[in-house]
C-alpha cells in the first residue's frame, strides 16, 4: 500500500534534514519524493563527479526535488534556478536553507522496507529494497 504525505517547510529550516525529521517522526520505512516546490537562500550541491561541491548563497527557486527515503538516510537530487534562470543541479547536502516555504509531498510503501548498504562494485551505500509482508 501506499500512503501519501504532504507537509510544508518555514523559513529558516535545514531543507534535507528536516524531510529526514518527518520520515523519522512518521517511521516511514521506504518512501520516495515525490515533488518539492518553494525557495532556498542557501543550497549545498554535491556534483556529479563525487568530488567537488557547490555552495549558492542567494535567492533559489526550487525546480524539482526527488529521492529515495530510508529511516536513517535520504538520497535527494536537487535543481534550483537563481535570479537569472541559471540552472544548478546535484545531490542534496545538508546545509540548504529553505527560505519563505517548501511545500513537501511524499509516499510512504507500507509493504516495503529500504536501508542503504556497501556495495563493493559501486564503493557506495546503495539502496537496498526487501519485502515487508
Amino acid at each position: 500500500m501506499v500512503t501519501p504525505h504532504a507537509f510544508r517547510l518555514t523559513k529558516g529550516v535545514d531543507l534535507k534534514q528536516s524531510i529526514l525529521d518527518y520520515v523519522k517522526a512518521n517511521s516511514i520505512s521506504a518512501g520516495s519524493l515525490m515533488s518539492c516546490v518553494g525557495c532556498l537562500t542557501k543550497a549545498n550541491i554535491r556534483l556529479a563527479d563525487e568530488a567537488k561541491s557547490l555552495t549558492l548563497e542567494e535567492p533559489l527557486e526550487i525546480l524539482t526535488l526527488a529521492g529515495t527515503l530510508t529511516p536513517t538516510h535520504l538520497h535527494l537530487h536537487i535543481s534550483v534556478a537563481d535570479q537569472k534562470g541559471n540552472v544548478y543541479g546535484g545531490h542534496l547536502m545538508d546545509g540548504s536553507v529553505v527560505s519563505y516555504t517548501a511545500e513537501v509531498c511524499l509516499v510512504s510503501y507500507d509493504n516495503l522496507a529500504f536501508s542503504r548498504e556497501f556495495d563493493s562494485n559501486t564503493g557506495f551505500d546503495e539502496l537496498t529494497v526487501r519485502s515487508n509482508v
